[in-house]
């Protein structure tokens, strides 16, 4: 069904989310579930999908511009738990964290996947621009369990949700949150995320805002000026105040359009040069010794060489583009 796609992976939503829950552990008994969990869930991604490539995006220190536009964007964030413990026995969490993530790139650096790092921004934007304009003509589908990569989702373009351990398209979206992908972008605007510290407008949700602005359900793109003016003509003296607080909040709105939308709003011209570099000289690396030797080093046993060995031979070309 979503055969021979580009695969796009935001590789620190992945590894987190295996960081944290998968129990594997090395021969020298430390933790290794997010080397382990990742490399298992990007191997069952292409028996699954049969990719003509992948591209793993990595980010460095945060968006700069973001935090300019909005000082408290993702301020006050929880700590990473680990939540195979329930006791005061948790391990240096931040020391195994950088070991484990260096380890996953170097394997990754011997098989041929690519990779893209960049600092000073987010690899939702750069997995934005690969989507919307690098890879535009091709098939795509985003590996993350985050909602912002939504607004990408197009006849071209769907989400592998690990959380939901499925496949997400247009389709599943309107039914989930009552929103076309194509107008994602503005209802987040205007109900905010918590877990980015992204604040909304009160009381009005993705259900509300499907409900009382029904133009969110459709394809056409809902521009901010004209729904602003249709909340304007559906304020009532008794009716909904869900109306009147968006039309209050239209400044709100606009900082938080510029924070979730996926585009080059939030990347700057290196960054574009360096995600455009990566892909077009990224060569394809089939070094199973080296792969080997990391492994051996690490005393990590959970992974199947054979398994990955001729799964990654079903990488039709390697390349990207």
């Amino acid at each position: 069904m979503y055969k021979d796609r580009v695969i796009l992976v935001d590789g620190l939503n992945l590894f987190t989310r295996h960081f944290i829950a998968n129990p594997a552990m090395t021969e020298n008994g430390d933790q290794a579930g997010g080397i382990v969990g990742f490399f298992n869930a990007l191997m069952k991604m292409i028996e699954k999908c049969d990719p003509e490539g992948v591209v793993v995006v990595w980010e460095g220190g945060g968006s700069v511009k973001k935090r300019g536009l909005f000082k408290d964007y993702k301020m006050g964030s929880k700590p990473q738990k680990l939540n195979r413990y329930y006791d005061d026995d948790i391990p240096d969490t931040y020391e195994n964290r950088s070991y484990q993530l260096r380890t996953l790139i170097n394997i990754l650096f011997n098989i041929p996947v690519c990779q893209t790092y960049i600092t000073g921004a987010e690899a939702d934007d750069a997995i934005g621009y690969l989507s919307k304009y690098l890879l535009k003509e091709k098939n795509k589908i985003i590996i993350s369990s985050d909602h912002d990569f939504y607004q990408l989702i197009n006849e071209k373009t769907i989400i592998w949700s690990p959380t939901l351990k499925n496949f997400v398209d247009t389709q599943k979206v309107i039914d989930r949150f009552g929103i076309h992908p194509n107008n994602f972008f503005l209802a987040k605007s205007i109900s905010g995320d918590p877990s980015d510290n992204i604040p909304g407008i009160k009381g009005v949700g993705y259900k509300t805002l499907s409900k009382r602005l029904p133009k969110l359900r459709e394809a056409n793109e809902y521009t901010l000026p004209d729904l602003i003016l249709d909340a304007k003509t559906m304020i009532k003296p008794k009716g909904p105040k869900a109306y009147e607080n968006i039309v209050n909040g239209e400044s709100l709105i606009k900082r938080n359009s510029k924070l979730v939308l996926l585009d080059t709003n939030n990347l700057s011209l290196s960054h574009i040069k360096k995600i455009e570099s990566d892909i077009e000289n990224f060569e394809p690396v089939w070094n199973n010794i080296g792969v080997h030797k990391i492994l051996r080093a690490s005393t990590i046993t959970s992974i199947d060489p054979q398994r990955w060995n001729y799964l990654l031979k079903k990488l039709k070309k390697g390349t990207i583009k």
